[in-house]
C-alpha cells in the first residue's frame, strides 16, 4: 500500500508544479499584451478590495463583496474596467469612472465576444467615456 501512496504522491506534485509553471506563463504573455500598453493591469489584493464592493453596489442582486471573482482589473486615466464573476450575474467587465476622487459605476458589458467584434468593442468603450488605450485593453480581454 506504501508504494501506492508513493505513485499517488509523485503525480500530484508534478501536477502542482505545471499549475504553478502554467501561472507564470499566463501572467508573462499577459504582461506582454501589446494591447494593454499603457493600461494598469493587476489584480491586487488591495484592488480586489476596492473594487468588490463598487461591484456589489452596482448589481440589483447583492451578496458579499469577498464572493467577487476578478478575472482582471484595467485602469488608465480616470477610467477602469474590472472584468468580473460573481454569484448573482454572469461575468461581465464593469467600467468606472473616477470623478471627485470617487468611482463611480457607468456601464456592464457581458456575454461573448470573437475576435472580429474587436472594433465594436472599441466604439463601444469610447462611446462611453473610456479613453483608447483601456477601450482596446478591454477588446482583447473578451476576445481571448
Amino acid at each position: 500500500m506504501s508504494e501506492l501512496n508513493g505513485l499517488i504522491r509523485r503525480p500530484a506534485k508534478i501536477v502542482m508544479v505545471g499549475l504553478a509553471g502554467l501561472g507564470m506563463t499566463l501572467t508573462s504573455a499577459f504582461a506582454a499584451n501589446s494591447a494593454c500598453d499603457g493600461v494598469k493591469v493587476e489584480v491586487t489584493k488591495a484592488r480586489k478590495q476596492e473594487y468588490a464592493p463598487l461591484v456589489v453596489s452596482a448589481l440589483d442582486k447583492k451578496f458579499k463583496p469577498a464572493q467577487a471573482k476578478f478575472i482582471t482589473i484595467m485602469e488608465s486615466g480616470s477610467w477602469s474596467a474590472a472584468y468580473v464573476s460573481t454569484p448573482v450575474s454572469d461575468d461581465g467587465v464593469m467600467f468606472f469612472q473616477t470623478v471627485n476622487g470617487k468611482k463611480q459605476f457607468r456601464d456592464v458589458w457581458g456575454g461573448y465576444a470573437d475576435p472580429s467584434e474587436k472594433p465594436e468593442l472599441v466604439s463601444w468603450a469610447k462611446k462611453l467615456g473610456a479613453p483608447q488605450d483601456l477601450a482596446k485593453c478591454f477588446a482583447d480581454e473578451v476576445t481571448e
